[in-house]
C-alpha cells in the first residue's frame, strides 16, 4: 500500500473513531439523564406520600411527622398540585407568578409537558394530581449534548479549514514550481529562436515576415516572464493603467476573428496605478479571452476604464451566454469551468494576480443568461 493510501486510511479511521466517541458520549449523557429523571420521579412520589401523611395525621395523636415534613422541606423543584384542574397547592413557585393567574396557568402547562403527573389518591372518590418540573441538574444535562455538538462542529470546522489551507498551500507551491519550470523549459528554445531571427535578418528575409516572427518571440518572452513571477512577490511600479491596458487590448484585437466587435473606452488623462506590467497584461488577456470564449468567437466585447476619486475600475463586458447568479463566486475557484476542454485556472489565476499581487478586487459586476457578462476590476490609485 502506498504512503498516500495509508494516510487516507488513517484519516478515515480517525474520523470514524471520532464519530464513535461522540455517539458514545451522547448515549452516555442520555442514560444519565434518564437515571436522574427516574430518581427525581421517585423523590416526587415520596413527596406525595409525605404530603398525604401530613394531611391525614391527627394533630392530637402522638405521631412522628418529622420525616414527612423533612421530605417536603427538601423539595427544590417547582410543584403544583391540582384537584380537577384547579390548583390547590404549590411549592417552590415565585410570588410574582403566584399573583399572576395567566403566568401560573402557563407554568402549569409547562410542567404538564415536562413530566407525567403523579396521582395522589386522597380517598376512593377523590384524587389529586401532582405536576413537577425538572431540576437545574436535569436542565443542564438536557442542553449538554447540544453544547457538545456545537463544540464538535466548531472543532471540525477548525480542522477542515486547517486541512484546506494546508492543501491549498501545497497546491500553490506545486503550481508555482510548475510555472517556474515551464518558464525555464521555454527559455532554452526561445534563446535559439532569437538566434535564428538574427540570422534571418542578416540574410535579408522579408521584413514583414521578420516583424511578425519578432512579435511572437516577444510574446513568448512576455509569457516566460509571467510564469517566472508566479509564486514570488512581483515588483510593482507606478504605471499609466490606461496605456498598459490598451496595449494588451490592441494586441489581442489584432489576433482574433473580425466577427468580434472590439471597443475600448477610457479617460484621456493618464491614471497612475502600482502595477506589474507582465502580470497586468496577463489579467487583461485572461478576461478578454474568457469573454470571447463565452461568445463562442462572435459578438461585442468592450473594455472601459472608469476614473473615480481614489480608485480606478476596469469593466470588461461581452454579449456571451452569461453566468448564473449562484456561480458568481464559483467562477474564481480553481478547477471550475463551463468549457468542455477547460482547466478552470484562468479566472482563478486572474483573481490571484489582482487581489494578492496588486491588492485590488475583482468580481462579476453583472451577468444575465443569454445576454452577457460584465467583469469588474478595482485598483487603488498610486
Amino acid at each position: 500500500m502506498q504512503f498516500s493510501e495509508k494516510r487516507n486510511v488513517t484519516r478515515w479511521i480517525i474520523i470514524m473513531a471520532s464519530f464513535v466517541i461522540v455517539i458514545l458520549i451522547l448515549w452516555n449523557t442520555y442514560t444519565f439523564f434518564q437515571i436522574f429523571k427516574n430518581e427525581e420521579r421517585v423523590k416526587m412520589q415520596n413527596w406525595a406520600l409525605a404530603q398525604k401523611k401530613l394531611n391525614s395525621a391527627d394533630p392530637n395523636a402522638d405521631v412522628d411527622i418529622e420525616l414527612p415534613f423533612q421530605i417536603i422541606q427538601e423539595a427544590s423543584i417547582p410543584i403544583i398540585v391540582t384537584d380537577n384542574d384547579s390548583i390547590i397547592n404549590t411549592t417552590n413557585i415565585d410570588d410574582d407568578v403566584l399573583k399572576d393567574k395567566v403566568r401560573l396557568t402557563a407554568l402549569l402547562q409547562k410542567l404538564k409537558n415536562q413530566n407525567e403527573p403523579i396521582v395522589m389518591q386522597i380517598s376512593d372518590k377523590q384524587a389529586h394530581k401532582l405536576y413537577y418540573g425538572d431540576s437545574s441538574l436535569l436542565n443542564k444535562l438536557k442542553y449538554y449534548p447540544i453544547a457538545l455538538l456545537m463544540i464538535i462542529v466548531l472543532f471540525g470546522a477548525v480542522v477542515y479549514n486547517f486541512y484546506r489551507s494546508t492543501k491549498m498551500a501545497t497546491q500553490n507551491k506545486l503550481w508555482a514550481g510548475m510555472a517556474k519550470e515551464t518558464a525555464h523549459q521555454i527559455g532554452t528554445p526561445l534563446s535559439s529562436l532569437i538566434g535564428w531571427l538574427e540570422i534571418m535578418k542578416a540574410d535579408n528575409v522579408d521584413e514583414t515576415t521578420i516583424s511578425e516572427i519578432e512579435k511572437d518571440i516577444n510574446r513568448l518572452l512576455t509569457i516566460t516572464d509571467r510564469f517566472s513571477k508566479i509564486g514570488s512577490e512581483p515588483i510593482l511600479e507606478p504605471m499609466n493603467i490606461i496605456k498598459e491596458t490598451e496595449e494588451s487590448f490592441e494586441y489581442l484585437r489584432s489576433r482574433f476573428s473580425k466577427q468580434v466587435e472590439f471597443s475600448f473606452k477610457a479617460p484621456k488623462k493618464p491614471i497612475m496605478v502600482s502595477l506589474n506590467q507582465a502580470l497586468h497584461s496577463w489579467t487583461v488577456e485572461n478576461l478578454v479571452k474568457n469573454a470571447i470564449d463565452a461568445m463562442k468567437g462572435k459578438g461585442k466585447l468592450s473594455v472601459e476604464i472608469v476614473n473615480e476619486n481614489n480608485h480606478v475600475k476596469i469593466l470588461v463586458s461581452d454579449t456571451g451566454k452569461g453566468i448564473p447568479k449562484k456561480q458568481f463566486n464559483r467562477v474564481f475557484e480553481p478547477g471550475f469551468t463551463t468549457k468542455r476542454r477547460g482547466w478552470g485556472l484562468g479566472l482563478s489565476l486572474t483573481k490571484r494576480i489582482v487581489e494578492e499581487y496588486h491588492k485590488g478586487k475583482i468580481k462579476v459586476e453583472h451577468s444575465e443568461i443569454g445576454k452577457g457578462t460584465t467583469m469588474k476590476i478595482t485598483f487603488k490609485k498610486a
